[in-house]
Parts: structure tokens; sequence; C-alpha cells
């Protein structure tokens, strides 16, 4: 039987699934290079020459989950904004938009992403994610300076400060996905509710806004990705 040939570009995308499933199975720490090439199927020489090093599979796989992330927002349509401001918010919206809608069919995957043996992981890919990010939210918040919307001397400082929420919160979302009862769940989604609030207010103050004015997240947005977890695993929120 002739061998099958795969495009290059179709055989690295195969080999990051395989290393990927891996991974949030046990835990980046808890698997070596040669557990990976084993589960991929593939001789050594094969597997080094897409990646030559355990680091550069991480690499990989989080590049990939940030651009995935990038074009999952960019392809949610663009709503018409009179300002700088409103085209922030409409910019987060579409993130928040993404998890709701992906929320059920992606909670195996998010739940293995918060746990303590894939923080290398985790960490990875939210630089990945934030390095995307970044200059299209700085240039967002420049247009607002230049238009008078905005009063910052750092736009790319208060960029940072927007995405650097995702990881600062990692600690109580964790308690969230770790609880074993819903009385646990509702404290940690009431702190993480107050958390995102707070984050909102220091923003505004930090952009010049009045306290309101800028919107991580919409009234009721955590409760409804956290009860998406339990849609997805057909249990009732109590």
């Amino acid at each position: 039987m002739p061998r099958i040939v795969m495009h290059p570009a179709l055989r690295r995308e195969e080999l990051l699934d395989r290393a990927q499933a891996l991974i949030l199975q046990r835990g980046y720490d808890n698997v070596s290079l040669n557990e990976i090439i084993a589960a991929a199927g593939v001789s050594k020489g094969a597997f080094y020459h897409y990646f030559p090093a355990k680091d550069a599979l991480l690499e990989a796989l989080a590049e990939r989950f940030a651009r995935q992330a990038l074009e999952r927002i960019r392809s949610i349509p663009d709503v018409p904004e009179r300002d700088a401001l409103g085209r922030l918010n409409a910019f987060l919206a579409r993130g928040r938009q993404d998890k709701v809608e992906n929320a059920g069919a992606a909670w195996a995957l998010f739940e293995a992403m918060f746990r303590a043996e894939n923080l290398v992981l985790f960490h990875r890919i939210n630089a990945a994610v934030n390095a995307l990010l970044l200059p299209i939210l700085a240039d967002m918040i420049r247009d607002g300076v230049r238009d008078g919307v905005f009063d910052t001397f750092d736009p790319e400082g208060a960029a940072d400060m927007i995405l650097q929420i995702g990881t600062s919160t990692r600690g109580i979302v964790a308690r969230a996905l770790a609880s074993a009862d819903s009385a646990g769940m509702e404290v940690a989604i009431t702190a993480l509710e107050r958390r995102v609030r707070l984050y909102e207010i220091a923003l505004d103050r930090v952009l010049g806004l009045e306290d309101g004015s800028l919107r991580l997240a919409e009234s009721g947005h955590i409760r409804m990705v956290m009860e998406a977890r339990h849609a997805g695993r057909g249990e009732t929120p109590a």
C-alpha cells in the first residue's frame, strides 16, 4: 500500500492536536516529550522536524490558542460606534459574546487550563494572546486620547492593564471550578463579580472616564458562563 504523504501544515496541526490532548489530560509538567512523540505515532526525527524541543511545542500550542481566540473575536460583525469608548466597549463585548457562545463546548478545555498542573501552559497562552491583542487595544486607546475621549499618558500601559485582568483573576476562577457544591461556586462567582467591578472602576479612572463607562462584564455575564458549565455536564444548577 502506498504511503500517504500529509501536507506539512496539516501534519503540524495533527501533532499539535495529539500533544494538546495529552497535556490537557495529564498536565504539561507531567508529560515527557517522548510520551508526546509516542502518542503522535511518528518517529522522533519527524517530530523534531516541527518541534525541536518541548518548549518549542509549548510555544506553538500557545500561539495556536491565541490565534484561534483572536479569529473568533474578529469574526463577530462590527457594530458602528460613535467614539473610541464605544469601539473599546464593543471589542470587549465581542470577547464576552465568544465566551458565552462557546462555553458549553469549551468547558472541558477551559477547566483543564485552570488546573494547577497546567499553570505553565496557562501563562504561556495568556502571554501569546496578550501579544496579539495589546497593539489592537493600545491603538483604540490612542485614538481615544487623540479625540479627547480618554485621558491617559500611557495608552499601552492601560491596554496592558485590561489584558492582565484575566491572569489576575485566575485564582478566583480556579476556586469556582474546583467547588464541589453550588454554595462554594456561588461564593466564588460573587467574588469574581466584585473583583471585575473593582477593575472596571480602576480602568475608568486610568482612562479619565466616569465610573461605569468601561464594561468588562455585563450584569449576569459571569453567572451565565458558569451555568453553561453545568449545562455541558448535564447538571442542573442549584
